[in-house]
C-alpha cells in the first residue's frame, strides 16, 4: 500500500520507461511481470541472442508482429515512437534513447560493469540485478551515480537486495541485528534418515540421528558440529562464487560481516536458527554481534522448501517489545533474548518492478544508502591450472566449481595481492596456477580496456584501502 501512495505522489515522471539488458530467466521476468505493472513500460531489450528477447516478449503477451529487431538508435528510435517492442544486440543503443532507467541482468561481471558506468555517464538511473559485478565496483557505481544525481540500487528480487531491506526494516524499528542473510534448503525424510541438499542425498547412520533431532536449549554449539561434519560433503556448493557474492553484496550493502571466511552455514530448522545464529554469550554460535551467514534449513517434504528465503535474527532493546514479537509470531531463541523473522520465498525479476519505479519515479534506491566496500571474494584454485587457459564461461575451465571461494576483509587490488573473484572471469593465465593456491593479480594477463578493472582501480582509490589481510 505504501509503494502505491508514494508512487501517486510522483509529479513527474508520471510513468517510467525502462529498458532491459539482459533475458536470461531473472530478464524474462521483468519484461514479463513489468508489461503488467501500473506506471512502468520497457519498450527495449538487449540481448546478445535476439531470440532470448523475442522470449521475453512472447512471455510478456506481446505478439511477434509487433517486435522489431534493429541494428542502430534511429531505427530503434523510430521503431520506438511508432510503439512496437524493440530488440537489440548492442546494448550500448539504449544509452542514447529516452529511457529514465537501465536494468542491468547480464550475469557477466565485465558487461555488467560497462552497462551500469555507461548509464550513469549518459544519466540514467542504475537498477543492478548484476550482483557479480555488484561484489566487485558496486560502491564506486553508487558513489558516482549519486554524484552524477542519478540512482544506483541492488535490486529488489534477488536476496541481497531483499536482505537490505528486511534488515533496514529491523533497524528502523530500533531492533540489533543479530545475523542475516538468505537461506538453501535441506528436505529431511525421518522415516528413513536421509537429507537431500539439491540433487544428492545423504544417509545417515543410526548412531548420528541424534544431531537431526530437534535442538534443545543450550546445545546449540554441539548440535551445528555435528550437522556440519554431517553435511561436510554438500560444502563445495557454498564454496563457488554465487552463494558469497551474495554474501558479499549483503555485507557492503548493510555493514554486516561474516564470522568466518566462508560463514558458519549452519544446519537448522527455522525454529532453531535463533539459537545457532546467536552469540556465544547466548548460548549460540556467532563470535559477534551482527554477521551475514547462508544456513541450509530443515524442511520435511510435506513442507514448503526453503531456498532463496531471508531471514534476520534480531534482539530488541525492550523485553516488552520481543515478548509481543514473539506472541504475534517472531520465533524465539531458548532464552528469549532474539528471535527470527524471515520471508519464506523470493520472486526474482517479477519484484524488480519495484525497484525500478522507486528509482525512476522517486529517485530513491531500494538497496543500500551508502554501499562500502568492507568484505571481497578472494579465490583458490580447486584443481591445477595451466598457463594459458581462460578463466570462466568464456574459457575451457570449469566456472565456479572448479575455484573455490572465501570472503575476506576488503582489499586493494594490487601486484601480489589477491585478485577479487569476480575478477577473473574471461581472462587468461599468464603462469600455471597449482590446487589450493590463491589468484592473483600477477597469475593472469591484465585485460585490455576493461570497466570492471578501471572501475576497481577508482574504487580502491577512492575508499583509500590499505594492504590486504594475510590469512
Amino acid at each position: 500500500m505504501i509503494y502505491h501512495q508514494l508512487f501517486a505522489r510522483a509529479k513527474h515522471p508520471q510513468r517510467v520507461i525502462a529498458g532491459v539488458i539482459g533475458c536470461g530467466d531473472f530478464g524474462k521476468a521483468i519484461v514479463a511481470q513489468g508489461h503488467c505493472v501500473p506506471r512502468l513500460k520497457i519498450p527495449i531489450v538487449a540481448d546478445i541472442r535476439p531470440e532470448n528477447a523475442r522470449q521475453a516478449y512472447q512471455l510478456a503477451g506481446i505478439p511477434d508482429d509487433a517486435v522489431v529487431l534493429c541494428e542502430s538508435r534511429t531505427a530503434a528510435l523510430h521503431a520506438m515512437e511508432s510503439g512496437k517492442s524493440v530488440i537489440v544486440e548492442d546494448a550500448l543503443l539504449l544509452m542514447d534513447l529516452p529511457l529514465q532507467v537501465i536494468v542491468s541482468a547480464t550475469r557477466s561481471p565485465e558487461a555488467g560493469a560497462r552497462y551500469a558506468f555507461e548509464a550513469i555517464r549518459h544519466g540514467k538511473h542504475v537498477v543492478m540485478v548484476d550482483k557479480e559485478a555488484d561484489s566487485v565496483v558496486g560502491p564506486i557505481l553508487k558513489h558516482l551515480a549519486d554524484k552524477a544525481g542519478v540512482v544506483f540500487t541492488t535490486e529488489d528480487g534477488d536476496e541481497p537486495g531483499l536482505m537490505m531491506g528486511m534488515v533496514g526494516w529491523a533497524r528502523s524499528l530500533g531492533l540489533e541485528v543479530l545475523a542475516a542473510g538468505h537461506t538453501h534448503a535441506c528436505t529431511l525424510d525421518p522415516t528413513i534418515w536421509q537429507a537431500n541438499n539439491g540433487h544428492r542425498t545423504l544417509v545417515v547412520a543410526e548412531s548420528d540421528r541424534w544431531a537431526l533431532g530437534r535442538i534443545p536449549g543450550g546445545e546449540a554449539p554441539r548440535f551445528a558440529e555435528a550437522r556440519r561434519r554431517l553435511f561436510a560433503d554438500f560444502e563445495v556448493d557454498e564454496h563457488c562464487g554465487d552463494p558469497m557474492c551474495h554474501l558479499a553484496v549483503m555485507a557492503n550493502g548493510t555493514g554486516l560481516l561474516p564470522d568466518s571466511p566462508v560463514g558458519h552455514r549452519p544446519v537448522v530448522r527455522w525454529r532453531e536458527l535463533p539459537d545457532v545464529l546467536s552469540p556465544r554469550e547466548e548460548g549460540g554460535i556467532l563470535g559477534r554481534r551482527g554477521v551475514v551467514d547462508t544456513p541450509a534449513i530443515l524442511t520435511t517434504r510435506d513442507e514448503p522448501h526453503a531456498s532463496g528465503s531471508i531471514f534476520v535474527v534480531v534482539a530488541p532493546g525492550s523485553k516488552h517489545g520481543l515478548d509481543t514479537m514473539i506472541a504475534k509470531g517472531l520465533m524465539p531463541n531458548s532464552r528469549h533474548t532474539a528471535a527470527v523473522a524471515y520471508r519464506p520465498y523470493h520472486l526474482c525479476g517479477a519484484e524488480t518492478p519495484i525497484s525500478i519505479l522507486c528509482a525512476g519515479l522517486l529517485g530513491v534506491p531500494t538497496g543500500a544508502e551508502e554501499p562500502r566496500p568492507l568484505i571481497d571474494i578472494v579465490c583458490r584454485a580447486g584443481r591445477d591450472f595451466r598457463a594459458g587457459e581462460v578463466i570462466g564461461p568464456s574459457g575451457n575451465s570449469g566456472w565456479n566449481y572448479d575455484l573455490r571461494a572465501s570472503l575476506a576483509q576488503g582489499f586493494e587490488v594490487r601486484p601480489g595481492a589477491p585478485l577479487p573473484f569476480f575478477m577473473l572471469e574471461g581472462n587468461r593465465l599468464a603462469q600455471d596456477v597449482p590446487a589450493g593456491s590463491a589468484f592473483t593479480w600477477d597469475m593472469l594477463v591484465a585485460p585490455v580496456g576493461s570497466t570492471l578493472w578501471s572501475l576497481r582501480r577508482q574504487q580502491d582509490d577512492h575508499f583509500l584501502f590499505g594492504p590486504p589481510p594475510v590469512r
